[in-house]
């Protein structure tokens, strides 16, 4: 079987080398995209603020209300699923695409061709108790089996061999997504949030930025990044640069990438947790209202208050209770620009979350990394 072809990410013009671990050092990877990569884990920052600023009546629900997007995973896939598991943990995919509409075409660049792709992409587990979390980043160049299935609008797309993950989604939108990270893991999604370029920069400079700490210096034309080794307070434009940065620092790998995503993911939990918006109303509502904006939802929590509900029983995990980690995945010895399922240490990962335990640290040891960990911290 020969794998899909599958544009890296869609517009072409970001390029540079990528030596993982174990390689010559002159293989070269491939010209990568200038698309910014939007931190998708942002709608699970959204969903947060959204507690606060759900708690409105009247017209300031409605419009907080209109705002939402979601569609209905559930109608869309049936009942061919991995079983409800039904211990009080949680699974959420949250994934973001690429899309080049709206504002997002100009902060991306590119054509607006009405496609998309899902650029990052990750697994939330939230344990019995709702005090701890397990994420499980997927990269988006990882090969795999995507399962035939019907999209939200009725379409069924035909399965598919060796094909590149982030095509899950540009063949079927949100439900194929869902549909292939099942397949994958036997676990059911019991959410889904996607979150935009624009509404992730809006949200950070509605926050007032986000302050991490860089151990070395990030450079990368690409993402129009410049920052020395220190401490800084990233606005939105910086921070959508940081979470999309190959070049700047480490091997310019996606999965160096998502380490520096992981990171900065933290920071942004521990500043949401520490902002002061319950003594400013103005400040409330427009977080609420770019949060709102920003994400798109399943339909369980398509409406303000069932989301409200849902961030209310995710408030109080902190940065320190988030295991991150990125799916168990092996260089493609015949492409370097892809990776490959580790199938036996994969296992041991879905396993702990079917159980609602944590990740074994011998599910992730020995298996593809990227070489920017440490690089960013909290400030």
């Amino acid at each position: 079987m020969s794998a899909e072809s599958t544009p890296e990410s869609g517009i072409p013009g970001e390029s540079g080398t990528s030596v993982p671990s174990g390689r010559a050092k002159g293989r070269r990877r491939k010209t990568r995209s200038t698309r910014r990569k939007a931190l998708l884990v942002t709608a699970w920052t959204a969903a947060g603020i959204v507690v606060l600023g759900g708690t409105g009546a009247g017209i300031l629900y409605f419009k907080l209300n209109s705002n939402l997007k979601n569609v209905d995973i559930n109608q869309a896939l049936g009942t061919d699923r991995p079983k409800k598991v039904d211990n009080g943990s949680e699974n959420i995919l949250v994934l973001g695409s690429d899309t080049r509409s709206g504002s997002n075409k100009k902060l991306g660049g590119g054509t607006d061709d009405g496609s998309a792709r899902s650029d990052t992409a990750m697994i939330v587990h939230v344990y019995k108790g709702h005090k701890k979390a397990s994420v499980v980043s997927i990269p988006r160049d990882t090969l795999v089996e995507r399962p035939s299935c019907t999209d939200s609008q009725g379409v069924t797309h035909d399965a598919a061999s060796v094909v590149m993950f982030n095509s899950a989604y540009s063949t079927g939108g949100a439900a194929c997504a869902v549909k292939t990270v099942e397949s994958m893991t036997g676990i059911r999604m019991d959410h889904y949030l996607e979150v935009d370029f624009s509404g992730f920069e809006k949200l950070i400079d509605d926050l007032g930025g986000v302050t991490v700490t860089t151990t070395k210096d990030i450079k990368d034309p690409d993402s129009h990044l410049n920052l020395s080794a220190g401490t800084h307070t990233l606005n939105g434009k910086q921070a959508l640069g940081l979470v999309r940065t190959r070049h700047g620092v480490g091997d310019g790998s996606d999965l160096g990438r998502i380490q520096l995503q992981q990171a900065f993911i933290k920071a942004l939990v521990d500043q949401v947790k520490h902002i002061g918006v319950l003594s400013n109303p103005k400040k409330l509502y427009d977080l609420a209202d770019t949060a709102t904006k920003a994400v798109t939802t399943d339909s369980e929590i398509g409406s303000v208050s069932d989301l409200a509900s849902f961030a209310n029983g995710l408030k109080g995990i902190s940065s320190s209770n988030m295991h991150m980690v990125t799916m168990p995945v092996q260089y493609d010895a015949a492409n370097a620009n892809r990776v490959l399922v580790d199938k036996a240490k994969s296992e041991r990962v879905w396993k702990a979350l079917k159980d609602d335990l944590p990740i074994p640290k011998a599910a992730t040891e020995g298996t593809a990394t990227g070489t920017a960990k440490g690089v960013v911290s909290s400030g």
